[in-house]
């Protein structure tokens, strides 16, 4: 189905890459129906000598005769693309937008074009694990619904919802949730190598332990609670581990961390102001 789509990407940064890579991995995309805009020449020379696709500095040349048009820009630059291709973008073309915070209607302001899919992906889509979660207008066509979807199954799991309001607790939970979890690695390999392993060990411990307990809690299907009480014994090793890290504060700092996410989301989308 993707074969003979044109994408244009404006944007080219770790979001943008990790669509490409993970599209071309599968074989999915045609490279020469790909066209990356970016204003930094080494990003582009990146892109076009690992995947082959077209590059350009012009974000409107980007756009030319697209099917799919992403959007894979800073937030704060969306108000001036948009000046650059407001009422420029072929109408009939679908635009895939993954703004953070940005919703449709600003979207849909800022470049004059209603046919708008809105998501939220996670960088692990380079190696199509990715999670992403979406919408769309009413003006999205059948057809470019499916794109959208065939696109994001591509990277990983999606998941479409019709409430908006659902993409900046995706952010905060999915989209910003890598960052959590290789803190929380790199946490661990640290303490590892504090004990006295050496980090290539502390690092093969720790992804294995993680990729291992993983696949335990989907292959189990048991609550997580159920499954780290089979792990602590009564006065054992992990019920003090355990102990450190509430008594530490471990689940209110993540929870914060995660509320603190969604809310500078919806400042980015207008919906709350800044107070600090």
């Amino acid at each position: 189905m993707l074969k003979d789509v044109k994408f244009g990407f404006i944007g080219s940064g770790a979001m943008a890459t990790a669509m490409i890579a993970g599209l071309s991995k599968k074989n999915l995309i045609n490279p020469d129906n790909v066209t990356a805009a970016d204003p930094y020449v080494g990003q582009l020379e990146k892109l076009s000598g690992r995947y082959n696709v077209k590059t350009t500095q012009n974000n409107l040349e980007a756009t030319k005769e697209k099917d799919v048009i992403i959007l894979a820009i800073k937030p704060q630059n969306l108000v001036a693309v948009g000046e650059e291709l407001q009422g420029r973008i072929p109408a009939r073309s679908l635009v895939l937008s993954i703004i953070a915070g940005a919703t449709i209607s600003s979207i849909s302001r800022a470049l004059h074009h209603y046919r708008v899919v809105r998501v939220m992906p996670n960088t692990p889509a380079r190696v199509g694990k990715g999670m992403s979660v979406w919408t769309a207008t009413e003006d999205v066509t059948e057809t470019q619904l499916q794109y959208a979807q065939s696109i994001l199954a591509a990277l990983g799991e999606e998941v479409f919802v019709e409430n908006e309001d659902y993409l900046d607790m995706a952010t905060a939970l999915s989209g910003t949730g890598p960052a959590y979890v290789f803190m929380f690695m790199e946490a661990m390999i640290d303490a590892g190598v504090h004990m006295g392993f050496s980090r290539r060990i502390s690092e093969q411990l720790v992804y294995q332990t993680i990729e291992g307990s993983l696949a335990f809690a989907r292959d189990s299907k048991r609550h997580p609670a159920e499954l780290r009480n089979m792990v602590t014994s009564p006065g054992g090793t992990t019920a003090d581990a355990i102990y450190q890290l509430d008594k530490g504060g471990f689940r209110t700092v993540l929870s914060k961390a995660i509320w603190a996410a969604y809310k500078k989301s919806r400042i980015l989308g207008g919906l709350e102001e800044n107070n600090g």
